[in-house]
């Protein structure tokens, strides 16, 4: 049997033994309880396994509420206020923002493009112009606004002009695959924030992984043992109430199963709380994770 990080250390089990003899210690005269109890994990076509040498931790509060916790107390990415720092366009940022997307890369992006976008958005009809200028395959519109003066002849260039977007508009229509390079243009003049904000999302799910593993291993944790070769365990002196049977992140692996545990025990005084953990009542894990 193998499990996977393993997150027990000295550091820990010390502190455990702590707030384990808090825990009794506030039972203010209360007799304490335990919990014994045992893993089992079954793979899809086989016997199951005990779970030998796996830390179970006894903790005051579930794993998956200690999660929430975490994650309530780091404020949410506010993606608007992002999208108004960058330097690009009013007409980008608008776009962004009613898009509520700032990664201009990938397969989805071309389906989120109209044609309106490429004549009224500045970086998608410079990225559009660069990327099909010069392919000999494609005959764009002729823009004859370009060569007629807007000062002089305002109302031939206001002409010329909307009879240019006209054709654009209907060329990109019955031409969409010429949207789908876009992202390389962006992406070859640094326009494309979307790495920017994946770091930012990176960074605020690792300090809500950390503080998820900060919570769980000081302020709600009562006890930690590892199994013995039985794949059995046990908590004595266990002060009444309710806990929590947990493996936080650590997986139990028996062939192609891989399991955790976030299960609720109730102690009662003087009682001896029993618990079968295994794949039934625990959660199992796609191998991809």
């Amino acid at each position: 049997m193998r499990n996977k990080n393993k997150l027990a250390g000295v550091a820990l089990a010390a502190f455990a033994a702590v707030c384990f003899l808090l825990t009794v210690s506030s039972a203010s005269g209360q007799q304490a309880g335990s919990v014994e109890f045992a893993l089992r994990v079954t793979p899809t076509s086989g016997q199951a396994e005990p779970v030998r040498g796996m830390t179970v931790f006894l903790l005051r509060k579930s794993f998956a509420d200690i999660r929430k916790e975490a994650e309530a107390a780091e404020p949410i990415l506010d993606m608007n206020a992002f999208i108004d720092k960058l330097e690009v366009s009013i007409e980008m940022k608008a776009w962004m923002k009613k898009h509520q997307r700032v990664d201009l890369s990938g397969p989805e992006f071309p389906k989120q493009l109209a044609p309106d976008d490429i004549l009224t958005v500045p970086e998608f009809s410079k990225a559009f112009s660069d990327r099909n200028s010069g392919d000999r395959t494609i005959r764009l519109p002729v823009a004859k606004y370009l060569k007629t003066d807007p000062n002089k002849y305002p109302d031939k260039y206001a002409l010329e002009l909307k009879e240019y977007q006209d054709e654009l508009r209907h060329f990109i229509e019955t031409h969409p695959e010429t949207l789908e390079s876009l992202d390389i243009a962006l992406d070859e003049v640094k326009l494309n924030p979307g790495p920017r904000w994946q770091h930012l999302q990176m960074e605020r799910t690792a300090r809500v992984h950390r503080n998820t593993m900060d919570l769980a291993g000081t302020v709600y944790l009562a006890a930690s043992t590892d199994t013995d070769l039985d794949g059995h365990g046990r908590f004595a002196g266990v002060g009444p109430g309710k806990y929590w049977l947990s493996t936080l992140e650590t997986e139990a692996i028996a062939g192609d199963a891989r399991v955790r545990w976030d299960f609720p025990v109730n102690v009662s005084a003087d009682k001896t709380a029993a618990v079968q953990l295994s794949n039934v009542n625990g959660v199992e894990i796609a191998s991809h994770e």
